[in-house]
């Protein structure tokens, strides 16, 4: 039987994948559960419908998230740490710190989204990745200072 997948399904395909599956496997399991739906002209119609939606939400999310690319390319926020001797920095500052700092700013990004190979222990101005969408990367500066 031929189906249309209504979304991404690990080992039969992606949104919109026309696939070939058992009659049982269709009806049983894949149709009940609203993952699939029958091959036919007016399902077919359905679907480019709702690729169309699909794209445009996704070119105004990639927008959106462009435009909060350039306006965080322009922040610098400043984290505070205590230091010890020779300014050795007692704890870091990670992803959830730089976070409420920028929560502080106006910006409110999830602390996955902020990319850190391993949290910052030293003073000093870093360049930090933001993963906004999977296609748009944006920067921010973050000073660490003493407190």
């Amino acid at each position: 039987m031929k189906v249309i997948l209504n979304k991404d399904v690990e080992n039969l395909g992606s949104f919109g994948d026309i696939i070939e599956v058992k009659d049982g496997y269709a009806r049983n399991f894949l149709i009940p559960r609203k993952i699939v739906m029958p091959l036919t002209k007016g399902n077919l119609k359905i679907l480019e419908e709702e690729k169309k939606r699909e794209n445009a939400k996704k070119d105004k999310d990639r927008k959106i998230a462009q435009e909060l690319a350039q306006k965080l390319e322009k922040v610098s926020i400043t984290a505070q740490v205590t230091v010890g001797e020779e300014d050795r920095v007692f704890g870091s500052v990670t992803p959830q710190t730089i976070s409420n700092l920028l929560k502080e700013k106006g910006f409110d990004i999830d602390k996955k989204k902020i990319l850190l190979d391993e949290p910052i222990k030293a003073l000093g101005i870093y360049t930090v990745k933001l993963k906004l969408h999977p296609e748009v990367e944006g920067k921010i500066k973050v000073w660490v200072v003493k407190e």
